[in-house]
């Protein structure tokens, strides 16, 4: 008699969610990009949409199908520096309500302050940005890109007037939907006058 192999651990290439068992009260357990999420049940992950320098961005949608993106910072307090960022991320965009800025719906609570390690900020969900419009084979004319340019311009022009610089403006950090309606991102190196 053969013994039966174990089964394989459960893995993708790919950037769809594998789920994991969560023993926490609230929580699913989720692997994106060899990342592991801890959300809220209210939210199931779509697929992982982004990774960069402190964090990795997924797209999930809430139990009413409204679709959102979900930013983990994994150890966001391990450095003084990080936690710094993190905070200043939170407080500007929650004060910071514009069309062209990209708005924080939530940030998911912690089970405990001893269990506090990785912080989830929920975003609304955007398409692409505008590095990845770039290198693609896409024609874009005149008109977009004034009208980038214009909304740019616009979200600079709300952010300066709230006494905030950006600090970190690059084709990445400008995220587009399928409208081209344009919204600035990533508010960790700003600082207010």
């Amino acid at each position: 008699m053969t013994e039966k192999a174990p089964p394989a651990p459960q893995t993708t290439s790919s950037n769809a969610p594998v789920k994991k068992e969560c023993n926490i009260k609230g929580k699913t357990a989720w692997v994106l990009w060899r990342t592991h999420f801890e959300i809220d049940e209210a939210y199931t992950p779509i697929k992982a949409i982004g990774k960069g320098a402190y964090g990795v961005v997924c797209s999930a949608k809430l139990k009413d199908k409204e679709k959102v993106a979900i930013k983990k910072i994994g150890n966001a307090f391990e450095n003084l520096t990080d936690a710094r960022r993190t905070l200043r991320e939170i407080k500007l965009l929650r004060h910071l309500r514009h069309e062209n800025i990209i708005g924080i719906m939530d940030i998911m609570k912690p089970v405990s302050r001893d269990k506090f390690n990785d912080v989830y900020m929920v975003y609304e969900l955007m398409d692409t940005d505008l590095h990845q419009i770039i290198r693609s084979s896409q024609p874009l004319t005149n008109e977009h890109f004034q009208y980038f340019i214009y909304q740019i311009l616009r979200g600079l022009k709300y952010v300066h007037s709230a006494n905030v610089l950006h600090r970190d403006l690059k084709p990445s950090n400008l995220l587009l939907n399928a409208s081209c309606d344009l919204k600035i991102c990533d508010f960790g190196l700003a600082r207010t006058r």
